[in-house]
């Protein structure tokens, strides 16, 4: 598991690198020792469950590219509104979109987790522990500012994961 995640990365890493313009030590070497090839076709992206707004498309909830899965934001938009429910709510959808990819939460790399509030932070912690596997994912956890997460969610979460 750790070596396909370390591949997932390295991966992740080349192909925004290459996204970008920017050669990596690893890719010269590569290119380097290998004999002149011709150049591979760009990888395709393919969004699933496009957002539509008035036929024009908004956001995809779920991107794969190069074998890598990037998930949508996800809230909890109902009651109760108690940060444990809505991180419930929160995790089973994206656990959800990770299957739907053909990914699971075992293969999640990095999460985002946005909070209303940041008095939420323990009661968030509570349930997100132990819902990632034995190797949880890097994570980045911040309080939004004025305004809150859209749609009235306590919390919300994309991530990002490999195939």
């Amino acid at each position: 598991m750790e070596k396909q995640r370390r591949s997932a990365l390295k991966k992740l890493l080349l192909a925004m690198g290459g996204a970008l313009g920017i050669g990596t030590l690893a890719k010269a070497e590569s290119v380097a020792a290998a004999p002149a090839a011709k150049p591979a076709a760009p990888a395709e992206k393919e969004a699933i469950n496009v957002v539509m707004d008035q036929e024009v498309p908004l956001f995809s909830q779920i991107t794969k590219f190069n074998g890598m899965v990037f998930i949508a934001g996800q809230g909890a938009h109902v009651e109760p509104f108690e940060i444990k429910a809505h991180t419930e709510i929160v995790l089973k959808g994206l656990e959800k979109q990770l299957i739907a990819a053909g990914s699971s939460m075992e293969k999640v790399l990095k999460v985002h987790v946005y909070l209303n509030d940041i008095a939420d932070y323990a009661g968030m912690n509570e349930v997100f522990k132990g819902r990632f596997g034995a190797k949880p994912p890097v994570r980045t956890t911040v309080a939004v500012a004025k305004g809150g997460v859209p749609g009235n969610s306590l919390v919300e979460m994309d991530c990002i994961a490999y195939v």
